[in-house]
């Protein structure tokens, strides 16, 4: 740093990132030479690990300084203990670094900035330009995300991914999940990637991997617009046991985006085969069912990939599914599940 740099600090726990977060980093990246800056861990607040907050600063603002303040402190408020606290773990966490404006829009801007000899950049402070904060969105983050940018937005969604063999009710159960939730659902992209490309009902290796990016660029976009769910028709795991099952094998990439589904959904729902097999021209018979329903199986206990089985009518599986998503949080343990 030269004695003329403009280093601009800002933190927050950006639990979530919104647009009064982002003017606030906007504004002292357009004033300063360099930007750095602080976002705390926050488990009492937030769900939300912190390396997934970080990864918002870091994608939207590459150019950014990020530290992670792991062991920063949780207490906040307007008290002489409580502020001390906070200027002795920001001094010791820059070090020898020198910061000339310290940006907010809170009332601690006052504190930290005398505490570190630095300007005092208050940037909309009464929220006239962004009028929401962090509280507001955590009570009702859908209705606010308006104030969030899509990255932010679709990470928030909680994705349920329906598998199964052919002729299990997975389409009709998303159908009816995405009305029930008043958001939207994926359909099975993969029928009609083969309707149009299928040549004597089958794909190529490559075909099948192109298949699995355009199932998961059409995913990424409905996650930006749902309305906490997202209910999956099928997923990339499925295109890979298809890959096995005809060709004995699965181009490099397919393998690469499957391993990433793995970790890819909060929730995975298996359709059993309890239902009538329905014989259309495009199936290859209820022995196969069976068969592929085996190797998905198989596949999920493979990864290690914890599911619940689907049985019975269609109303006895949306209630099964009601019940758990009733219970469930984004980035909840799944075992908290079962006490």
């Amino acid at each position: 740093m030269t004695d003329n740099e403009r280093v601009g600090l800002t933190l927050g726990k950006y639990a979530p990132l919104h647009q009064g977060h982002q003017m606030v980093i906007e504004t002292a990246l357009a004033e300063m030479d360099h930007g750095i800056v602080v976002i705390y861990d926050c488990p009492d607040v937030t769900p939300i690990p912190l390396p997934v907050r970080a990864n918002w600063i870091r994608r939207l603002y590459p150019q950014v300084e990020l530290y992670e303040a792991w062991d920063g402190p949780l207490q906040v408020g307007d008290t002489p203990d409580i502020k001390r606290m906070h200027e002795k773990y920001i001094r010791a966490l820059l070090g020898d670094r020198r910061v000339t404006h310290f940006y907010s829009s809170e009332f601690y801007g006052a504190h930290m900035s005398a505490a570190l000899d630095a300007v005092n950049r208050q940037v909309d402070a009464e929220r006239v330009q962004v009028p929401i904060s962090a509280t507001q969105i955590r009570r009702q983050p859908y209705t606010a995300r308006h104030f969030l940018h899509p990255l932010v937005y679709r990470d928030l969604i909680i994705n349920v991914a329906f598998l199964g063999a052919p002729s299990t009710g997975k389409t009709t159960l998303a159908q009816t999940l995405a009305t029930h939730y008043r958001t939207v659902w994926m359909h099975e992209y993969g029928r009609d990637y083969w309707e149009q490309h299928q040549v004597e009902r089958r794909l190529t290796l490559d075909q099948l991997a192109e298949l699995a990016e355009g199932h998961l660029a059409h995913e990424e976009q409905l996650l930006t617009t749902a309305n906490q769910y997202l209910f999956t028709d099928t997923n990339v795991l499925t295109t890979y046991i298809f890959s096995e099952y005809y060709h004995g094998t699965a181009a490099d990439r397919l393998k690469q985006l499957a391993d990433q589904a793995a970790a890819r959904y909060d929730l995975v729902f298996v359709c059993d085969t309890d239902i009538p097999y329905a014989d259309t021209w495009d199936r290859s018979g209820e022995a196969n069912r069976q068969v592929m329903q085996q190797r998905i199986l198989s596949d999920l206990h493979m990864r290690n990939i914890p599911y619940r089985l689907l049985r019975g009518n269609v109303a006895t599986r949306v209630a099964t599914v009601c019940s758990i998503l009733a219970r469930y949080h984004k980035y909840q343990n799944l075992l908290d599940l079962f006490e």
